[in-house]
């Protein structure tokens, strides 16, 4: 029986698996990045495995916190920070906007744009629209300016791990 390899579309490479019934495992080639220099050498010598082939926990603890300490990753939460933090405060300003002007100018809400449909009915379908705008540039910021360099975050992660 042929192998069947899954493919890890974050990745664009096939994802490492366990044998199945005698079939061998599919092998990569260990990333490298920027990354791993920081995790290196904040990670001394690791103490030997545990019983069953898996490094104590406070490896993996170390790990994080060099991960966490290194440029790539503060570089990662600043572009999400500088992105997340404007858009959501032009959101709530926007809908703030929207009740004070219906607590404020109920007349000038009321007032008939085309139709049955009024400002206050328009400003609202508005909402709704920005909501998707603001979910669509987010899904977009974060393809463009994140994903790519936390997937090799998280790559070098599960290299020092293993």
């Amino acid at each position: 029986m042929a192998q069947q390899e899954r493919y890890d579309w974050w990745a664009a490479r096939p994802i490492r698996r366990k044998a199945v019934l005698g079939s061998p495992a599919v092998r990569l080639a260990p990333r490298r990045s920027a990354v791993r220099p920081a995790v290196e050498s904040a990670v001394e010598a690791s103490p030997a495995p545990g019983p069953a082939g898996t490094a104590p926990a406070t490896d993996a603890a170390e790990v994080y916190r060099a991960v966490q300490a290194s440029a790539p990753f503060q570089e990662i939460r600043r572009g999400y920070r500088g992105f997340v933090f404007p858009a959501t405060a032009a959101f709530l300003l926007w809908y703030l906007l929207y009740l004070a002007a219906q607590a404020v100018a109920p007349g000038l809400m009321r007032s008939q744009v085309a139709g049955p449909v009024n400002v206050a009915w328009l400003l609202g379908l508005l909402q709704f629209a920005s909501t998707f705008l603001l979910a669509w540039l987010y899904a977009r910021h974060a393809r463009d300016k994140r994903d790519r360099a936390a997937l090799g975050l998280r790559w070098d992660t599960q290299d020092q791990l293993r």
